[in-house]
């Protein structure tokens, strides 16, 4: 259980925080990004369900994304050490909890004949935010995952994946199983 009585610290006055390992970091650090952004995907996430009172079981998925994001962010503060007890990791069950929840909501939307703008109902458009946040969050953690001396999961990395394609098909979903999505027209301004 996480206790916290204490908001400020003053550790990171002077521009670095602490992993969950105890490691000191430079609040740029590429891993402070990762977590950070999954931060944001959870933000966004919690402001979309605002918006989805008309559609309990999707909000129920979200919940649980949102739990699983925190999960995430844990996973990403504690590097991966040799020898060290394991910590709180994402789990390939999670993984695929969310392609059964993504194929759920999937039949019941027609097949895409163009892409789709951001935007319909109030919700469809804070889910698009949340997946293009989500989105940033899976480049930060992919370049993170390619450098040589940071280790992550390779769940981590497939979550975060598989996020924004949920986040892409629930928007759908609450726009009225895609017949209300924004579609883009090609050159329609020229």
């Amino acid at each position: 259980m996480v206790v916290l009585n204490r908001i400020y610290t003053r550790t990171g006055d002077d521009g670095s925080t602490a992993l969950g390992s105890g490691e000191r970091r430079p609040k740029y650090d590429l891993r402070i990004s990762a977590y950070g952004t999954v931060d944001e995907t959870n933000a966004a996430l919690g402001v979309a369900r605002l918006h989805l009172a008309q559609h309990p079981e999707l909000d129920a998925m979200l919940g649980r994304i949102q739990n699983d994001l925190f999960d995430l962010g844990a996973d990403l503060a504690v590097p991966e050490r040799e020898g060290k007890a394991e910590r709180l990791r994402v789990l390939s069950t999670q993984v695929e909890r969310l392609e059964r929840e993504i194929d759920q909501l999937n039949d019941r939307l027609a097949p895409l004949t163009s892409f789709v703008l951001p935007g319909g109902q109030p919700g469809a458009a804070y889910l698009h935010l949340a997946r293009t946040i989500c989105r940033r969050a899976e480049r930060v953690i992919a370049e993170l995952a390619a450098k040589p001396d940071e280790k992550i999961t390779a769940a981590a990395v497939q979550y975060v994946n598989r996020l924004s394609d949920f986040l892409f098909v629930a928007s759908s979903a609450v726009n009225q199983n895609g017949a209300g999505d924004v579609l883009w027209v090609p050159g329609q301004n020229r």
